[in-house]
């Protein structure tokens, strides 16, 4: 018998072509996240593009600048050499690892081993989703900041662990609040999740506010991820300081890196994880499992990035800082309530009255959309506690953000005059 002349099976075991296909059937983690909350917006503003409308996407916080020639150049060079071109190390490779290294000993007075306390990732979130896999279980808790980016929530998910969200926007309070939980939640939380500069809502902390964080995790036992992906956009000679510089830090958690924004290599997906030689352990070994490591050429050009590009750094902030003004002033001229942030790569805006009475928060950004030719995130994509605001992304150059806020001026002046017309007239406005 072949392997394919198999034995016919009874009658009640076959099926018929009526029956169909046979049904996927997917993991039960699949089901334990919601539906993509920016799908809308996502797929309005490629339907609008394709029709030929000149969107301004405020969007995504996607770098619209390339990185520097120098670095463009090594990695063209790197590409070249044949050695590079093979499996490399999941961990990164040594000099790299040495280089992160020694910036953080530069600008933050951190000392790191880059043999055991550093790694490199395939971008943050990707080391952060792993880091979730190696620490996180079921039944297992995670704290983490509200509004919250969604892969703080759910990479604890897809790890199988609970979370917690605790409102973000002032400091003292959040950390009772992590006392607090810490105090009435069994089991106690095993993660506290951070990430400052805050993304959505640009909140900072100063220093002081990592060794109040260092103090609870070891009176309740529980471990700390720093999510530091905006340290290299900060304004006005703010300093956002590293979770590694605290007294004790690396005893009880680690910090994530990247080289998206300041270096603006967001597609080569560079990041790094550094701290705690036996949560950076874990992941090595979680990251075994699931990669080969980073391509080598970028690799080294990494290293000439973190080697030699710090002056081009602090100009892409001088950058996001003239664009952070240009969009806040116009936005504050149209009557919105804007805040200037002292970091990062968004405003954090309320939408205005009498619109915020009127639709939800993702309604009007589907308005601004379809309406006005500007794309933007609702805050409600960031949980319940971001309704109300929008997150508008600083990657557009100063005139296209001065033209972003004139559409979006003359999108509500139209949309009001309508809702006033049809008051007039009786017409039901919902």
């Amino acid at each position: 018998m072949s392997e394919y002349d198999l034995p016919e099976l009874p009658q009640d075991q076959q099926t018929t072509a009526d029956a169909g296909p046979p049904r996927i059937e997917l993991a039960a983690r699949v089901y334990r996240l919601p539906p993509y909350l920016f799908g809308k917006i996502n797929a309005q503003l490629l339907e609008k593009r394709q029709a030929g409308s000149d969107v301004i996407d405020l969007g995504m916080g996607n770098p619209s600048d390339p990185p520097v020639d120098q670095v463009v150049e090594k990695l063209s060079e790197a590409a070249r050499d044949p050695a590079n071109h093979g499996y490399s190390k999941s961990n990164g490779i040594l000099n790299l690892r040495r280089e992160v290294a020694s910036k953080y000993l530069k600008r933050y007075g951190v000392r790191l081993d880059p043999e055991s306390e550093v790694i490199t990732c395939l971008g943050s979130k990707e080391g952060f989703s792993h880091m979730c896999l190696a620490l996180m279980g079921p039944g297992d808790t995670a704290i983490v900041p509200a509004p919250y980016f969604p892969v703080h929530m759910y990479a604890v998910a897809l790890a199988a662990g609970n979370v917690i969200a605790l409102e973000v926007a002032n400091g003292d309070q959040f950390l009772s609040n992590i006392a607090y939980t810490c105090q009435h939640l069994y089991p106690k939380p095993k993660l506290l999740v951070l990430n400052y500069p805050h993304n959505p809502s640009t909140v900072t902390v100063e220093p002081d506010f990592y060794r109040e964080v260092v103090k609870l995790a070891k009176r309740y036992g529980f471990m700390v991820i720093s999510d530091f992906a905006y340290a290299d956009v900060a304004f006005d000679g703010y300093r956002p300081p590293s979770f590694l510089a605290a007294p004790g830090a690396a005893e009880v958690g680690v910090e994530f890196t990247t080289m998206s924004k300041g270096y603006n290599m967001a597609g080569w997906r560079v990041g790094f994880c550094c701290g705690n030689a036996e949560m950076i352990r874990a992941l090595g070994v979680i990251k075994g499992y699931y990669d080969y490591g980073m391509f080598q050429a970028v690799q080294i050009a990494a290293i000439v990035a973190l080697r030699d590009t710090e002056a081009a750094v602090e100009s892409q902030s001088e950058i996001y800082c003239k664009r952070r003004n240009v969009l806040a002033e116009g936005l504050r001229r149209i009557g919105w309530d804007v805040e200037l942030p002292k970091a990062g790569m968004f405003l954090w805006a309320k939408i205005p009255e009498p619109w915020a009475s009127r639709m939800s928060t993702m309604d009007f950004g589907l308005m601004l959309l379809e309406k006005g030719d500007v794309a933007v995130s609702p805050g409600s994509g960031f949980g319940t506690a971001g309704e109300g605001y929008l997150r508008l992304a600083l990657v557009e150059n100063e005139n296209r953000l001065r033209q972003a806020v004139r559409q979006i001026s003359r999108c509500l002046d139209r949309e009001e005059k309508g809702y006033a017309s049809q008051q007039a007239s009786g017409a039901p406005t919902g």
